[in-house]
């Protein structure tokens, strides 16, 4: 028992609370005084008080009545009655039934009563213990899920910093290192405070991983403002010996000998931090690949404009199918835009070659449809189980003369004088033995826009393809007269904050 409990002795009997404080101030108690029942209920919730020692026969309120309010008011303070009148069993019953935690019936003995207050509050103190303990149980299961559930290492941060501020009731910082080897810290000045990240140097602490020291000058860890005249205790965790520790910042005062929480959520913390690295890493991976697959440079065409836009899935680590090709050949302009069926390394390996074949016979003479004719024969032959769309352009830049053929793609769409209009190719996919159309043969006119794309542009679950189509086509009735800032807009206005499919966009303008 905490020998420095502040107890709230309140009696209209001067003569009898000063027995009672007297008593009490001998066993070491700390002890405050009311008169009436009006003072009490005013002196709870405002001062620190541990127990309340309550006489039953007040001039204002019943003991009874001032014990239930403090009861629903506070039901984790004790509280004693003392009784001189009433005394019999109904009164008794009674005052333990309204909330009193014992109930003392005079003439009382000092020990009796020192005793009484030290059993309360022994009982009293380890419920507190116990509800802290499983209140913040809760909050490190809701941080562990939450941090978990995070879609990027700044928010995981955050999830964290204010899971820990709303864990231990107090400021918080949580730092750890990304795959980049950048050093930020998610930091929360409380509970309910948005938490934030700002780039930040470790400090030359040595905290051992799995378990927590406490700093003495809290102004080497100036993340937040820390409770003045307090430390800060600083737990660290590491899954990986190669990998930098994660460090849990908070105030040594929310810390105690048995709620060993701070390590536990250091230890979840840093299994979602790991997860992250690893998923940044294998990403950067993939759309490294990805990208080194596709043409490095968009060629430079008197008479032509040319734009590009890849994004590649942000929900997915792994590379995908799309890919799209510009280059001049023989004077005019070889232009291509596919999709490969799946979202796999194997569906990057199967778009490459296809890349690779489609320039090896336009780099022969072929027209497009005939380009398309061949591609899809090396399918069949060497890729038997796949499938996949390709359209396919040759323009000649100075009279604007195109030969188009498609695969089952989706349609090109030509703006001009803000109308816009799709050019339908119906011819099937690759993969597929059926007949082919003829190419289609157009001029296209001088300020006319053309624009090719996959079909992560337009997609949608919760629409159809007409309706995608319909949104491109009202999104394009003006074309911006720089086509890199015209295919940002595309991406901006069609496509998701979270793009759920890779997407390629090709806009092509003769001038």
């Amino acid at each position: 028992m905490d020998g420095a409990a502040t107890v709230l002795v309140v009696d209209d009997s001067r003569t009898k609370r000063y027995l009672l404080v007297n008593w009490l101030t001998r066993a070491g108690f700390t002890v405050l005084e009311a008169e009436t029942g009006g003072e009490a209920l005013s002196r709870v919730g405002v001062d620190p008080i541990d127990l309340v020692v309550l006489d039953v026969r007040l001039p204002d309120l019943s003991g009874f009545e001032v014990c239930e309010r403090i009861k629903l008011a506070q039901p984790a303070l004790p509280v004693i009655h003392v009784s001189a009148h009433a005394v019999d069993t109904n009164d008794r019953t009674q005052g333990l039934t309204r909330g009193a935690d014992a109930y003392l019936a005079e003439p009382i003995e000092p020990e009796e009563l020192v005793a009484t207050a030290q059993s309360v509050l022994r009982y009293y103190q380890a419920r507190r213990r116990a509800e802290l303990l499983a209140e913040r149980l809760t909050g490190l299961a809701d941080t562990t899920v939450a941090v978990h559930a995070a879609p990027s290492f700044t928010r995981l941060l955050q999830a964290a910093a204010a899971g820990t501020a709303e864990i231990f009731k107090s400021p918080a910082a949580v730092v750890a290192e990304t795959f980049d080897g950048d050093c930020l810290a998610g930091v929360c000045d409380g509970p309910g405070a948005e938490a934030r990240v700002v780039t930040w140097g470790v400090d030359d602490t040595e905290v051992s991983t799995g378990a927590t020291v406490r700093v003495q000058d809290p102004a080497g860890w100036t993340l937040v403002d820390w409770p003045a005249d307090d430390t800060v205790t600083v737990a660290a965790a590491r899954l990986r010996e190669d990998r930098a520790p994660l460090y849990v910042v908070v105030p040594t005062a929310t810390q105690t000998a048995r709620t060993p929480v701070l390590v536990q959520l250091a230890q979840a913390v840093a299994s979602a931090v790991e997860a992250q690295r690893s998923f940044d890493e294998e990403h950067r991976i993939a759309v490294t690949l990805q990208r080194s697959l596709l043409p490095r440079q968009i060629p430079q065409i008197t008479g032509l404009d040319l734009a590009v836009r890849y994004e590649p899935a942000s929900a997915q680590t792994e590379v995908g199918g799309d890919f799209y090709e510009l280059v001049m050949l023989d004077g005019h302009l070889l232009l291509a835009i596919g999709d490969v069926a799946g979202h796999s390394l194997h569906a990057a390996t199967v778009m490459a070659e296809l890349r690779h074949a489609l320039r090896a016979y336009a780099v022969e003479g072929h027209q497009p449809g005939e380009i398309l004719h061949r591609v899809n024969e090396l399918m069949r032959t060497l890729l038997p189980n796949e499938l996949a769309t390709i359209c396919v352009l040759l323009l000649e830049p100075t009279t604007g003369h195109v030969r188009l053929a498609s695969a089952g793609h989706l349609p090109p769409l030509i703006i001009q004088d803000g109308k816009a209009e799709y050019v339908h190719h119906a011819a099937p996919l690759l993969g597929v033995r059926a007949p082919r159309p003829a190419d289609l043969e157009f001029v296209l006119p001088t300020g006319a826009t053309m624009v090719f794309y996959t079909d992560g542009l337009i997609e949608r679950r919760d629409a159809t393809i007409d309706e995608g189509l319909a949104a491109l086509a009202t999104c394009s009735a003006q074309v911006d007269d720089d086509l890199d800032r015209y295919c940002e807009r595309l991406l901006v206005e069609l496509a998701p904050d979270e793009i759920q499919d890779d997407v390629a966009v090709v806009a092509l303008r003769r001038r």
